[in-house]
């Protein structure tokens, strides 16, 4: 299966908030199918619906070492957040080359329309509550390094930029 690209940074389905998900029909179930396929190639730990420019509340997050355990999630809110923190190198394919560490809490609980249509809540802990947060970001039209100084964050944007020219 193949997935359409993801759109570069700074388009603008990046910075806007996503739709919500009415309900999970075939048309999202496709589009899972097909975030899993961007994620797996990546390789990465999850993609937002954003990421491929749909601007739709759809998320998926595969952090376990064998795969094939993704979570798919629809319209996710995040209920609660530990108080414990946890660094982690981030990065996106939208702004490719560079990473920047952040801190993020360590655990969290996630409410959100399941692949059955249901609402489910889980709790994510470590590089599986890392990725929900970052979706979840996408989600709401922030980048990673929106979380840096204003300084971090133009350093990481212009890298970017020289790298994808070469």
């Amino acid at each position: 299966m193949t997935h359409r690209p993801y759109v570069p940074w700074p388009h603008p389905v990046l910075r806007s908030p996503a739709a919500p998900v009415d309900a999970v029909n075939d048309e999202v179930r496709a589009l899972w199918d097909e975030m899993i396929t961007a994620m797996d190639t990546m390789p990465g730990v999850g993609p937002a619906a954003p990421q491929l420019g749909v601007g739709m509340a759809l998320a998926v997050v595969d952090a376990s070492e064998e795969r094939g355990r993704a979570v798919r999630m629809a319209n996710p809110e995040i209920l609660h957040a530990s108080a414990q923190m946890r660094a982690h190198e981030e990065g996106s394919p939208n702004l490719p080359g560079v990473w920047a560490k952040l801190e993020r809490p360590r655990a969290v609980t996630v409410r959100f329309l399941n692949d059955q249509g249901q609402w489910d809540r889980q709790d994510f802990v470590g590089l599986w509550a890392t990725s929900v947060q970052h979706q979840i970001d996408h989600l709401a039209g922030r980048m990673f390094f929106d979380h840096l100084s204003r300084v971090k964050r133009d350093m990481l944007i212009k890298k970017s930029r020289k790298l994808a020219q070469g």
